[in-house]
């Protein structure tokens, strides 16, 4: 945002403040799973397991018609002892199902494979019909929450996240994410899910609650009037927009009330450090290092240290090397760092923190899948995610928790909102179901997981939207175990080649064996360029078939080094097997680099 040269401060602004956000009345990377599963471990999977990973305790046996064990219970008895008698298991008939059918019992302690030993035998008894796991099954309703049809954002198959598939593994409990926005206002559908935080606002002129720095991070409005924040700036009401990011990420679910958050079973941590006209990069700064258990001066220890940090907020230019301190210092603590790419239809190379190291940066999406229009893109852009556009219906907004003050707190209310401020939080919360999924996996692992298990845009995608849309449920399966994929099968080239200034372009090939069929609508591109400035480059993905992708065009606006980032190709009309290229050309003078390496993962 802009301020009057009176004011001379740097502010940073909630990504949504203006133009930017429209509202409406109302398993580890390291080791790398592979992308498909052989036939048969899949059925050894299907023929041993009671829920994804856990190995079956009892089996449901059915005899043919003729059999005297489909009609003797003390000879089903019988020959479940003579079974566990060749395999070496206690095998014990339990009782006789509506059907007719056995249930025996393996007792506990088992692996997949001695289930598979116990399962032979019954499969090789020419009197058995049939031999099947007793499954564990799990609620599949939907939530309860009285708007949660209106969340097209979490289920609907076009463009949504995929998110109730996910809860039947992971709601994210043991987690705490930070939000660190305007605060949070008291609003019932997430009153539960709340711990404490901190108002790191120094400035009184900002913070519009009287003091300064606290322990309360209650949000008592951001509305300015004309010109308060600079000539020019128009009156805005107060946005609230901290507990609109927070509802999304982990509104109270199934209270037959509201909304459904994504990671309902995580904790919500409200730092506060966006007020009145935005908020200072040196509060921001403390608050990052003080949410991921670092230590600020002034300020009690957290109680509450956060895996996560959601940050919907942002501004012009490079990220600093005071802000990439903090985010870099928080990553190494072991918190993931989510943020907003940015709401100026621009590149996100030029807005701060979209473009820092470390982060998950987040563009968003429309109803129909295709990059909203407001949104930022390009190479530094990792993940897209549903973040709504209402200007082609109130509806087509993301709905999450609000108030319905105009300046300061009034009743609680729910709004649909717009912005990459509002796709962020549908990643934050996916990080949560993620870190809660498995608790080893490192920031670094969770945005591999994330990239790995996204699906191709629905909709269109000018200037690179990161590695597709997000899938919740692919990722948590991935991650625990149960399917998807934590990293899929690379083929790499470490060949550095040199960039000439300003000439023709220059390829490094990767030869691709052992797959099958086509490759697929996903096909992540691993880029890694040291160069002066970035905007000069063009780069393609070349097919074995000569076919061209566009990668990254050249933008005379994006001025930053180097391009270390995944793109996502929709290669599936080519042929998986064959000789692929990285074609990489400088387009304009003074400026030299080097690919120093490029992978393809399948």
């Amino acid at each position: 945002m802009r301020t009057s040269p009176a004011l001379r401060r740097k502010l940073i602004s909630v990504a949504a403040a203006s133009a930017a956000l429209l509202t409406a009345a109302s398993t580890a990377s390291a080791v790398a799973a592979q992308e498909t599963v052989s036939q048969d471990s899949a059925v050894l999977a299907a023929q041993t397991e009671a829920a994804p990973g856990t190995p079956a305790e009892r089996l449901i046996v059915g005899y043919k018609s003729d059999a005297a064990e489909a009609r003797s219970n003390p000879a089903a008895e019988a020959d479940a002892a003579a079974k566990g008698e060749k395999t070496g298991e206690d095998v014990d008939f339990q009782r006789r199902l509506g059907t007719g059918a056995a249930l025996v019992d393996l007792g506990g302690d088992l692996t997949k494979t001695d289930v598979a030993d116990v399962v032979a035998q019954y499969r090789a008894d020419p009197q058995v019909a049939y031999v099947v796991p007793d499954r564990l099954n799990k609620p599949k309703a939907d939530p309860n929450d009285t708007e949660y049809t209106k969340q097209w954002d979490l289920y609907e198959s076009t463009a949504g996240m995929n998110v109730p598939a996910a809860w039947t593994t992971s709601t994210g409990t043991g987690v705490t994410v930070a939000v660190i926005d305007t605060g949070y206002v008291a609003h019932t559908d997430l009153a539960a899910n709340i711990v404490g935080g901190y108002d790191f606002i120094a400035d009184t002129a900002v913070s519009a609650d009287g003091d300064g720095r606290d322990a309360n991070p209650a949000d008592p409005g951001d509305y300015y009037a004309a010109n308060e924040c600079g000539s020019g700036v128009p009156a805005a009401n107060s946005s609230w927009h901290g507990t609109h990011v927070a509802g999304t990420i982990a509104a109270v679910t199934n209270n037959n009330k509201g909304v459904a958050g994504i990671a309902y079973g995580a904790k919500i941590s409200p730092v506060r450090v966006l007020g009145k006209c935005g908020g200072y990069d040196s509060d921001i700064i403390d608050a990052i290092t003080w949410a991921s258990g670092g230590t600020v001066s002034g300020v009690p220890a957290n109680s509450n240290v956060a895996k996560v940090i959601n940050m919907s907020l942002g501004g012009d230019g490079a990220c600093t090397s005071a802000t990439q301190s903090a985010i870099t210092a928080a990553v190494n603590r072991g918190t993931t760092v989510v943020v907003a790419a940015g709401n100026e239809s621009d590149n996100v190379a030029n807005h701060s923190p979209g473009n820092c190291n470390n982060v998950i940066s987040v563009a968003a999406t429309n109803r129909t899948g295709a990059k909203a229009s407001y949104s930022n893109y390009g190479s530094l852009v990792d993940i897209s995610a549903p973040g709504g556009q209402t200007s082609t219906g109130t509806a087509n907004g993301i709905l999450s928790t609000l108030n319905s003050g105009t300046k300061t707190p009034s009743s609680e209310s729910y709004a649909y909102y717009q912005g990459t401020s509002m796709a962020t939080p549908h990643i934050a919360g996916l990080v949560a179901l993620v870190k809660s999924a498995n608790s080893a996996l490192t920031p670094a692992q969770i945005e591999t997981a994330i990239k790995n298990n996204a699906r191709a845009l629905p909709g269109a995608c000018s200037g690179g939207c990161g590695a597709g849309l997000a899938d919740a449920a692919k990722t948590v399966q991935a991650v625990s175990g149960s399917g998807g994929s934590t990293g899929g099968t690379t083929f790499s080239s470490t060949t550095a080649v040199a960039i000439p200034d300003n000439g023709s372009a220059v390829e490094s090939s990767i030869v691709v064996s052992g797959r099958t069929g086509n490759a697929p609508t996903a096909l992540r591109v691993g880029v890694d360029i040291t160069h002066t400035y970035r905007g000069d480059l063009v780069i393609d993905l070349v097919a074995p078939d000569g076919t061209a992708y566009r990668l990254k065009a050249a933008s005379s606006s994006d001025s930053a080094d180097n391009v270390s980032t995944t793109y996502s190709v929709n290669a599936s009309g080519e042929t998986a097997n064959g000789t692929w290229k990285l074609r990489v050309q400088d387009t304009a003078a003074q400026d030299t680099g080097k690919l120093n390496s490029w992978q393809l993962t399948f």
